[in-house]
């Protein structure tokens, strides 16, 4: 069969040649406006004459949150996204439309973000920029729509009855419950708290699988499944050193809270690296618990990594009365195992000259227990005395460290002293030296409730001391010092502290001329009543018009210690005023007090602030400096 075909007719049109220069057609109008570019792709609320005009302007903006009402951690949310926040980071530099467009729809992903955290899982937020008064700043708002609150229709934790009567207080633990919000926080607090707990009731070797939540939109609830295997409760079994060892498994377990036999804790486990760490010798601590379960038990394997033992240290320092002071000291912290640091030390100084030798052996027979011992031979030239002395002491004592800073402390000690002293007879008027063989038994008892170690702004501290002393120097005799010392340290804002100190002291049992001069109470100085030389208050003789000391003593101080923001909040000053003076009676008098004020500076470091102090005597004397200094590290009390 033939088929038929045809060519239609040519188009007349299609036979011009193409001309490329020739103009096109106009464009439909579709009846749509164009999109205004400059605007970003926020909505701009108002009218047009109101609106941001000009992209490439650059504007201040507000930001203001809408539909957080029926939130209830409304207020733990806003926080989060404060700290998260983009259009918060870059509040300070102002910004045009399209910048501050991306911010608003960053942060609306976050504020969507956070919401589901907290179990609103449709939430909805939209954002809109309002122009302000011409070039004034924006307002960014971030309409929120929480919508319902998703809840836990089951939260289970399989294979955590293998735990049998420690079931209960583990689930208590965990926390999560059914028919609470999904709160994301919540779950993830619970879960760490079922470690700690697992860890504190023995299970050396649990298991906590990976955490699943099934969300049903439908119903607006989820379900969680967290699998736990407890593998067993385990005791505390010996502890085994691995390596090359700083102190034997014996020293360790007199540091450990811990004996064999007592039920696993992961805390006390953390404790014992923590206590080795703060002996000073280490530089890591690898503690591994392995598994002995033919008597239930875990041992601990303890690898440390030794630091360096051997430091050699200086200082250097100056105050108005006592002249510079300059030392030098080199320690071996582990010459005496275990934990024996032997530090030999030397003072040169205007008014005072020194050489000693001391052991420090801590955690001696048990934890935080130091032994201490020294022999140290000394020449001190003061304005009331010369003295040439040596000293034996020891003692034992429980003290605060870096890292565990103590409430209760205390200390007690023997000392041996001969001392060749040189002052001025009251009753003659003459220059006299004397030799004392003086035997002491100082003690303290102290009580730290501040908030800091080197820098407290909370809290108070209490302490006294008191140590009975026989004397032999044209006869024996005995007598008794006693000293108390408080201080409090009260915020009043975030930068500002008030602190304040008060000191007492007494000696009886004796004349204050028997006594040896460098065993009597002095006042004045740096750590005393600054504006007045250094140990200057008090009865003077009447030859060369120094100091001659006494049995009692009262001191106090007031300061405020103002931390400044500028330079980093490193420094700070303090407006000081002491009062404080010496007398000859047992007890101290407080209707003659001398009076010094100042203004001292601080450079806060990270072991504590370097103080500098200036100060005048109000009440001055005849003979005392308008105007002393001191500086020091720490502050002054």
């Amino acid at each position: 069969m033939a088929q038929e075909t045809g060519v239609a007719a040519p188009d007349p049109a299609f036979d011009q040649p193409l001309d490329p220069s020739a103009p096109l057609e106009p464009m439909p109008d579709l009846g749509v406006d164009w999109p205004d570019m400059e605007q970003g792709t926020s909505e701009i609320a108002d009218a047009p004459d109101t609106a941001i005009a000009d992209a490439a302007t650059e504007r201040s903006y507000r930001v203001r949150i809408d539909g957080l009402d029926a939130v209830e951690a409304a207020a733990a949310l806003r926080e989060q996204f404060d700290a998260a926040s983009t259009l918060a980071a870059n509040k300070s530099d102002e910004a045009n439309a399209a910048q501050i467009d991306r911010r608003a729809r960053e942060d609306a992903e976050l504020l969507g973000e956070l919401l589901r955290a907290y179990g609103f899982y449709d939430a909805l937020v939209r954002t809109r920029v309002e122009a302000g008064e011409a070039a004034g700043a924006a307002l960014v708002v971030l309409e929120a729509e929480p919508g319902p609150l998703y809840t836990f229709a089951d939260v289970a934790l399989p294979g955590i009855d293998a735990a049998g009567a420690d079931e209960a207080g583990l689930r208590a633990a965990f926390g999560v419950e059914q028919g609470e919000p999904v709160d994301a926080a919540a779950v993830q607090a619970g879960e760490a708290a079922l470690r700690v707990a697992l860890g504190a009731r023995g299970y050396a070797f649990a298991d906590v699988g990976a955490l699943d939540i099934a969300i049903d939109h439908e119903k607006r609830t989820a379900s969680l499944t967290l699998p736990v295997v407890p593998n067993g409760s385990r005791a505390f079994g010996r502890i085994v050193v691995e390596g090359k060892p700083l102190f034997g498994a014996k020293h360790i377990q007199r540091i450990a809270r811990f004996d064999p036999g007592d039920r696993y804790e992961a805390a006390l486990v953390e404790d014992l690296r923590r206590a080795l760490v703060a002996t000073g010798l280490v530089s890591s601590v690898v503690i591994r618990p392995i598994d002995n379960p033919a008597n239930k038990q875990v041992d601990i394997a303890v690898a440390l990594e030794p630091a360096p033992l051997r430091t050699i240290a200086g200082a250097a320092g100056y105050g108005t009365g006592e002249g510079v002071r300059l030392e030098a000291s080199w320690q071996h912290r582990n010459l005496i195992r275990p934990e024996g640091a032997v530090t030999f030390r030397g003072v040169a100084g205007t008014e005072e000259q020194l050489l000693s030798a001391s052991l420090r052996r801590n955690n001696f027979r048990e934890r935080d227990q130091v032994l201490t011992a020294q022999a140290a031979a000394s020449r001190v030239t003061r304005n009331a005395y010369d003295a040439t002395s040596f000293l034996l002491g020891a003692g034992i004592e429980r003290q605060s460290n870096i890292i565990w800073q103590k409430k209760w402390t205390w200390s007690l000690g023997a000392d041996l002293i001969a001392s060749d002293e040189r002052d001025v007879d009251i009753a003659s008027g003459t220059t006299r030296r004397r030799t004392f063989l003086i035997a002491a038994l100082p003690g303290t008892l102290a009580y730290d409730g501040s908030n800091d170690l080197l820098d407290p702004t909370r809290g108070f501290r209490l302490s006294g001391r008191l140590s009975p002393e026989a004397s032999l120097q044209s006869g024996a005799f005995g007598y008794a010092r006693a000293q108390a010392d408080g201080s409090f340290y009260q915020p009043v804002s975030q930068s500002v502290t008030i602190a304040g100190r008060a000191r007492l002291g007494t000696i009886v049992g004796s004349s204050r001329d028997r006594i040896a001069p460098s065993r009597r109470f002095y006042s004045g100085g740096g750590g005393s009543v600054r504006g007045y030389g250094y140990q200057d208050l008090g009865p003077r003789d009447p030859v060369f018009d120094d100091p001659i000391g006494g049995r009692s003593l009262a001191e106090f101080s007031l300061e405020a210690r103002v931390r400044l923001k500028a330079f980093g909040g490193n420094f700070g000053i303090v407006p000081f005023i002491d009062a404080g003076n010496i007398y000859t009676s047992s007890l101290p008098k407080v209707d003659d007090l001398r009076f010094g004020a100042g203004l001292g500076v601080r450079y806060h470091t990270n072991f504590g602030p370097i103080r500098v102090d200036v100060g005048t005597p109000i009440n001055r004397r005849p003979g005392d400096a308008r105007v002393a200094v001191y500086v020091s590290l720490g502050q002054a009390f």
